[in-house]
């Protein structure tokens, strides 16, 4: 209610006619926290690992549902399966829309689509654990459900004060980031939008032709920077800048993913000079900029991807499946799960010349267990399985073997990027049975798998 008030202000600053939808969606969702809150005033403030992943799977999917209301109430002639789509794919930063003629939206709409990312970036639930002390609960068991990654750093013992740090965090970067792009020449609303969607990289923006509008080489490379830094663990973020030392785990994560980056933006400048005949800056900017949206799962888009030589496609399906670091706001498998599996597999052929050697998998000086690796390749199975078996009914619906691999893996990746029919501005041409399957995805990918799939088994209902 407190988020859809924000929006109304901001209605209401513009004069626009948005404004009572947005009053009377944050009545409704006031109403609503205000009779659970009555149902559950003598409810135990005790949470069991059973509740933690029941609240989050929840808490995404009723905060989904609310954000629906401006839509529907706005008269934006949108079917509910649209705007659940939209919504689902904003708080997950996932990226694909459901609507056209983004450009003559209003303000309001246009700020509510933006906040959705941003809450959602670094999770609903991450957010609900800094106010949950108030109401005398505790988060730990949230904190594990909603975490993205194998591993959960804290910088404190209590969850509290770890996402109330991150979060203090994360708005700073937010403010930064705009303030740097309204200095760029971008308009004060566009730069505090825009900046909401990178922080979270989610990649919505106010215009239907996305970044390529804003032509300006100084808001290029601040948008590619503060996407890079979106996509580091936080954990690690505020370890470096409060100078503490950084924790070794992540420290060869962060590793890979600046050598990655590094490495095909460096290719895809060579091959856009070579072949495309364009000079060096223009050229490492371009690469810059998508390699680290697509990295990060963000999305946004300054060019036409479709014209470059075919040989830069292929490091960027890469970096699509990849993702950036664990902990952070981003999509994909993670670099960390990667470098796992590298190191797992590497540990495996040197066991076979070296049969009696002990070879320990280590990330930095810290050993990975055994029961590690095996989830991380389960993850890795899910994920690829989970894509191709979408994509195998997509195909089914008439939609080409490119496009859907390639949606379905961006819905589950959360990266909001994809080839074919679903390379446009607007995924509006789907219909209702896929919108609700892509949010389905969107939810799997975004809580990685285990936190949905545990609410399937039957083992999860059983007496705790």
């Amino acid at each position: 209610a407190i988020f859809l008030l924000i929006c109304a202000a901001v209605a209401w600053g513009y004069g626009e006619e948005d404004l009572e939808a947005f009053l009377l969606s944050a009545l409704i969702t006031m109403a609503s926290g205000g009779i659970m809150m009555l149902f559950g005033r003598k409810a135990p403030q005790k949470f069991s690992i059973r509740d933690g992943y029941f609240i989050v799977s929840a808490t995404w999917v009723l905060w989904s549902l609310a954000g629906t209301l401006p839509f529907l109430l706005g008269g934006y002639q949108m079917s509910f399966s649209a705007a659940y789509y939209e919504c689902m794919s904003a708080f997950t930063s996932t990226g694909f829309t459901a609507m056209d003629n983004i450009d003559s939206l209003p303000h309001g709409i246009l700020f509510w689509r933006s906040l959705m990312q941003w809450i959602g970036g670094l999770g609903i639930v991450f957010f609900t654990i800094a106010i949950l002390p108030y109401f005398g609960g505790t988060g730990v068991h949230l904190f594990a459900a909603e975490m993205t990654g194998p591993t959960k750093d804290k910088l404190h013992p209590r969850v509290a004060i770890t996402s109330r740090r991150i979060w203090a965090m994360y708005i700073a970067i937010t403010l930064l980031e705009a303030a740097l792009l309204r200095a760029g020449g971008m308009p004060l609303f566009d730069s505090f939008c825009h900046s909401l969607c990178t922080t979270a990289t989610g990649g919505f923006s106010t215009q239907q032709a996305g970044m390529s509008v804003y032509d300006s080489a100084y808001i290029q490379y601040v948008v590619s920077i503060f996407m890079f830094v979106s996509g580091i663990n936080f954990v690690t973020l505020y370890s470096l800048f409060s100078s503490r030392r950084r924790k070794r785990i992540q420290g060869d994560e962060v590793k890979w993913y600046t050598g990655s980056t590094l490495l095909c933006t460096l290719f895809i400048a060579c091959a856009l000079v070579y072949f495309s005949g364009r000079d060096w800056e223009p050229a490492f900017r371009a690469a810059l900029f998508q390699v680290t949206s697509i990295h990060t799962s963000t999305g946004f888009t300054s060019e036409d991807l479709t014209v470059w030589p075919s040989c830069t496609w292929f490091p960027l399906v890469l970096l699509m499946i990849s993702g950036a670091s664990s902990g952070s706001t981003t999509g994909g498998a993670k670099c960390i799960r990667l470098l796992i599996l590298y190191r797992a597999v590497r540990n495996e052929f040197r066991r076979i010349v070296h049969p009696n050697a002990v070879l320990p998998l280590r990330i930095g000086k810290q050993p990975i267990g055994t029961q590690t690796v095996l989830t991380v390749f389960i993850c890795i199975f899910l994920y690829v399985g989970f894509s191709l078996f979408f994509a195998f009914l997509c195909m089914e619906s008439g939609y080409s073997f490119v496009g859907s691999i390639s949606y379905c893996a961006g819905c589950i990746g959360n990266t909001g990027a994809a080839f074919g029919e679903f390379g446009g501005s607007s995924c509006s041409f789907l219909s209702p049975a896929w919108k609700w399957a892509s949010s389905f995805m969107m939810l799997v990918g975004r809580l990685e798998f285990f936190t949905i799939l545990l609410l399937f088994t039957p083992q999860f209902w059983k007496h705790q």
